[in-house]
């Protein structure tokens, strides 16, 4: 499953932004934690959002979410397995119980998508699960299902891409890059736009996966924790002996007086 959003079709109408809060049974009354340039960013109750742009007085609406990376880097920097790829639907979800709160997944990801819950006394993280259970079933995401003006497309990956490319070979307006193909090894989430993707807040990435620079250091990862864990142990031991010598001496030094 892919997903391919059409930047000049999307109206801001903000269906897409409902209907991911009703099925994933987020927030409606939250307010925004964070806004930059006067523009709401993703939070922990906004896996997805419409961000308005007027690129030489045109005016574009830009629909942002996790991008479901091939490669997902959040997934490589999780050493306790709470992000994972699901294979079949190519969805990156996040599974709360396996978290242990390390936030390295949101120092991983090269979008910045994750947010943690800062204001939770349980936090976790948050992010677009590209609705898998629908996904699953053969069913597009809610976002999608939602789309009344054809900005979205849902499909088999390979199929949209070559559907992409169609639409930029047959119409000039379009900038010929297919956003997602590429970067960082690519996603699931395709974009094609007739305004330079730069413009439009999307950041320049490599398109060399992130897991090749993640893997050999989380790998260590385990034995690191292991070891610090044996010091801390040490540590105490030797703590505890130094006081418990150090109270010896004192009743010691109590009788003879």
């Amino acid at each position: 499953m892919a997903v391919l959003v059409d930047i000049t079709k999307c109206i801001g109408c903000e269906g897409c932004s409902v209907a991911c809060k009703m099925y994933n049974g987020l927030d409606f009354k939250a307010k925004p934690r964070n806004i930059k340039d006067g523009r709401v960013e993703l939070d922990d109750n906004r896996w997805t959002v419409i961000q308005e742009f007027r690129p030489d007085d045109k005016l574009r609406f830009v629909k942002k979410q996790c991008l479901h990376c091939l490669e997902p880097a959040c997934a490589s920097a999780c050493f306790s397995k709470a992000i994972q790829k699901d294979e079949k639907t190519g969805a990156v979800v996040y599974y709360p119980d396996l978290c242990v709160g390390c936030r390295y997944c949101l120092v991983a990801c090269p979008y910045s998508i994750p947010k943690y819950q800062w204001n939770e006394q349980f936090p976790q993280v948050a992010k677009c699960q590209m609705c898998e259970a629908r996904v699953e079933k053969g069913d597009a995401p809610a976002c999608v299902s939602a789309c009344t003006t054809g900005a979205l497309i849902s499909g088999d990956r390979d199929e949209l891409i070559k559907k992409a490319h169609e639409i930029i070979n047959s119409d000039s307006r379009y900038v010929n890059h297919v956003y997602g193909e590429h970067e960082v090894g690519g996603s699931q989430w395709l974009y094609i736009s007739d305004v330079p993707f730069e413009e439009l807040g999307f950041k320049q990435v490599s398109e060399t996966p992130v897991t090749s620079y993640t893997k050999s250091y989380m790998s260590k990862v385990p034995g690191f924790a292991a070891a610090w864990a044996l010091f801390l142990a040490g540590l105490s031991f030797y703590n505890h002996r130094v006081e418990k010598n150090k109270k010896q001496d004192d009743d010691k030094q109590d009788k003879e007086g």
